[in-house]
Parts: C-alpha cells; structure tokens; sequence
C-alpha cells in the first residue's frame, strides 16, 4: 500500500491545543495528496495513545488526539512534542503515491435545463456548446482532495481546464442538494441545500451526505469520480427508487 524510503522532515506545527496539522506541500498537485491521504492511512493503522482522529484535505493533515491521555505517556514532556514524536515515527518514512486501491464512484448527472442552469453560460465563457461541456465533464476522471465546506462537499480536481468558469458574481442564496457545479478548475456535487457561487450544470439523484448511515457521506477523500450522463426520464426513476 505504502512505499517507504528516506523523507525530509516532516513540518509539523501545533493546532490549538489537543491537534497538530503536518504540512506536505504548499501547491495542490495529486502526488502531494497521495502522500497526504497515504499518512492518514498509516495514522489509522498505527495510532498512538490518545489519538482521536485525522482529517485530511489539499495538503496537509489534521490530527486531534486526547490530552488527558497523551499527558500520561512521558511526564514532564507537553502533549504537542509527545504527539510530534509518536506522529514522526510513524510517517518520517513514509513517501506513498496514492494507493492504488482507490474507490471508483460513478455519479449519475441531468444536465442543463433545470437541472443545471448554468450550462448554457459555461459553455459561452468557453465558446464551447453545451453538448461539448457536457461530453467533456463526463470525460474526466476526478480525484476527491477533501471533503469540507458542506458535510460531504467534495472538492474534485483533474477538471479540465476547457470548461473552467470563475464562481458567479451574486451567488444564490440556497441551491439544491445534488446539483453539480464549476468554479474555477474544480466541480463539485453540493450534497445538502445551502447558499453558493458555483455555476450549476447539472443535477444527480444520489444523496451524498445521510446523517443517519455510517459513515455518513457517500464519498471520501482519496476515491475518483466519475459523472454519468442520464436523461430527466432517468432521473426521476432514481430519485423515486430513494424516497
């Protein structure tokens, strides 16, 4: 799963005081998440006393851990260098592209009309037809970064830069759960109903965050995506299969 060799220095910083955050790099880039999301796996696997857990998102990683408990493992020492040692021990070594057991989810999409109202202006912004966005949005395969904003909200990179769109200059006030959006070079599925920018090209059945399941969200940081076209017809099939 991991591949180990000789590695730099971890940059390793305190959060407060019960979390650290280790910095992997300062550009987004998918080789700089794999070594992210490699960490998170290897924390999980060999956590140390105290740990609570570890969030992972663009570049760096977030461990919270319990004090009380770190506290007993050396007296004397503060909990943030006792967590800096355990934490380097584990992942000085640790140089892991991402894991080739990555999960592949495919998301089915309506595009245009009500479903994605913004279709038609991205085209324009790239003077593309909306069957072009349409055919190259579903060409792609897109790695989750993180997840964050909205519970769920994943962030996708690997967009091609053909379709980017800058964010709408007024965002709406509260846009559906499901709808599917571009700003910049990233698209992302807004997974509950709540206020955004993003321009709005299309719009799945899945529900991608349910409270109730465990875990809670449909995708993870580390799996790739991939969207599939369907028409309205289908659409409404799958949204009556889920109520």
């Amino acid at each position: 799963m991991m591949q180990h060799s000789g590695n730099a220095a971890l940059d390793i910083q305190p959060l407060g005081d019960s979390a650290i955050i280790i910095r992997f790099g300062g550009q987004i880039s998918e080789q700089v998440n794999g070594r992210v999301h490699a960490a998170a796996a290897c924390m999980e696997e060999r956590p140390f006393p105290g740990f609570i857990e570890c969030i992972p998102a663009f570049t760096s990683l977030t461990i919270f851990y319990d004090v009380y408990t770190v506290s007993n493992i050396q007296k004397g020492v503060s909990p943030f260098e006792l967590v800096k040692k355990e934490v380097t021990e584990r992942l000085s070594d640790v140089t892991a592209e991402q894991k080739e057991d990555r999960r592949i989810i495919e998301i089915p999409v309506c595009y245009g009309g009500e479903y994605g109202p913004d279709l038609e202006e991205v085209a324009k912004l790239n003077d593309l037809t909306p069957e072009d966005v349409i055919r190259i949005h579903t060409e792609g395969e897109y790695l989750v970064y993180m997840l964050g904003f909205a519970p769920g909200f994943p962030f996708l990179g690997g967009m091609s830069e053909r379709i980017a769109a800058p964010r709408k200059s007024s965002p709406r006030s509260s846009i559906p759960a499901g709808s599917v959006g571009i700003a910049g070079l990233q698209t992302g599925v807004y997974p509950i109903s709540t206020p955004g920018g993003w321009q709005l090209i299309g719009s799945t059945p899945l529900s991608l965050f349910q409270p109730e399941e465990n875990p809670p969200s449909l995708l993870r940081a580390g799996d790739t995506v991939k969207f599939v076209r369907i028409t309205a017809e289908e659409y409404s099939r799958l949204m009556e299969g889920a109520s």
